[in-house]
């Protein structure tokens, strides 16, 4: 009995623990991250799928960097932007989160909408209005440490596709092999999908809602004071980073399993293309391939799971967004604010989700839209990554807590991996 109650409360512990970075990873596999990872597996079956190793690394580096600005300084990354570049610096970093975040935005809402009619034969115009007003009410209703519960157990969704993956027989040595040899195709298809898998990996609004997520929990531990840094202990630093590189694995293992059930039911039974939220869905029919109408099962299990994962990321797209805008001219921002207590953040917030909802009405295809968002986000996380490097690595901002070697290492392979991917793919265009 003792056992049990020690055991409970380490799990109970380190529950506690998780927060911003388990958010931001699940936030990572959002419809946009499916959609772009389901492709990716049946397009190129397990060609790909070494990206998930080899970005795990890339991906923590990035996000523990960011958190540990935001949790050091207790200013969010555009704070730090504005006070050590330029205004031209400053306005195209805000210009490239909230274009590249509202775009996000619209493409998973349109997912969301497409996946709730595999469900019930509601108009897609009423299904992106509801879970729009939903999103908004949450985000602009709730403190923050209600949202963040929430949050928190939306990640949750992604565990359909591990399941899926130990269910399906699979060939383990081909895919033993995938996972760690390298392969490349010279072609403009393989370097479009590979800048996207980047892109919806490592995403510019992750970096900016993790650091902004970290200033809120020093805030809600009343670590900061006006006009001087928090007061961060080794201990905070250590408690950040099981939280980041627990939501990082949690991330990439997700990514892993995606593109693993999107190459061994699509591409090996002939599906090249997912053209269609059905066409998705059946990436998890093996899941419950015994039971009867297994058909529908297998949509309601992607439904719920693209609706959860779209009800994390659509707030965090919208708060990234807005945290950037607010801290450019100097406005409140906090989710734990009143709404009449900080205007113009939750203007931001609102003008990006209609936004993002109005761009399902121009005709886009919602699946496509989901990849081409991912490819964009993979371009505009460059210069956005370059500035993280030089931040994270400045001993005036960050002093003892600055970048080390190790880090700053993996930060410009990342960069260079990145820049590489989009430079790649612009070549193969020409």
């Amino acid at each position: 009995m003792k056992r049990k109650t020690e055991t409970a409360a380490k799990i109970k512990g380190f529950w506690r623990i998780l927060g911003p970075g388990l958010v931001t990873g699940a936030a990572d596999d959002d419809p946009s991250g499916i959609a772009t990872y389901s492709q990716t597996g049946a397009q190129f079956g397990y060609g790909q799928l070494w990206t998930a190793l080899y970005m795990l690394p890339l991906m923590t580096a990035v996000q523990e960097a960011c958190a540990r600005i935001g949790l050091v300084t207790g200013k969010g990354i555009t704070t730090l932007v504005k006070e050590k570049y330029s205004r031209g610096v400053l306005y195209a970093v805000v210009s490239l989160v909230v274009v590249a975040n509202v775009i996000n935005i619209g493409a998973d809402l349109g997912a969301m909408a497409s996946a709730a009619q595999l469900l019930v034969p509601v108009p897609f115009i009423v299904l992106t209005l509801v879970f729009t007003a939903i999103i908004l009410l949450l985000e602009v209703f709730t403190n923050y440490r209600v949202y963040s519960r929430i949050l928190k157990w939306l990640a949750i969704t992604l565990l359909a596709y591990p399941i899926t993956v130990f269910i399906v027989h699979q060939p383990w040595a081909t895919i033993l092999k995938a996972s760690i040899v390298p392969h490349f195709e010279f072609s403009f298809a393989f370097f479009f999908i590979i800048t996207g898998v980047l892109g919806t990996t490592i995403s510019p609004y992750m970096f900016f809602w993790e650091a902004s997520q970290e200033v809120e929990e020093d805030k809600k531990r009343h670590l900061v004071k006006k006009g001087s840094k928090p007061a961060i202990s080794q201990m905070s630093i250590k408690r950040m980073r099981i939280d980041n590189n627990f939501g990082m694995i949690f991330s990439e293992f997700a990514t892993w399993s995606i593109i693993v059930v999107g190459a061994t039911v699509l591409h090996n039974s002939g599906v090249h293309d997912v053209k269609t939220a059905a066409d998705a869905a059946k990436a998890i029919e093996p899941l419950v391939h015994s039971f009867p109408n297994a058909g529908f099962l297998s949509k309601l299990i992607f439904s719920i799971g693209i609706i959860g994962l779209g009800m994390l990321a659509v707030p965090v797209l919208s708060g990234s967004a807005a945290y950037s805008v607010a801290e450019a001219f100097n406005w409140k921002a906090s989710l734990n604010l009143k709404l009449n207590k900080a205007k113009g953040f939750y203007t931001v917030i609102i003008a990006a989700t209609v936004v993002g909802l109005i761009l399902n009405f121009i005709g886009i295809d919602p699946v496509k839209a989901l990849v081409y968002a991912a490819v964009l986000n993979g371009v505009a996380a460059v210069p956005l990554l370059f500035l993280v490097v030089k931040i994270s690595g400045d001993e005036k901002i960050m002093g003892e807590f600055k970048s080390g070697w190790l880090s700053k290492t993996i930060l410009w392979v990342a960069f260079g991996a990145m820049a590489a991917a989009a430079i790649a793919m612009f070549y193969t265009i020409l």
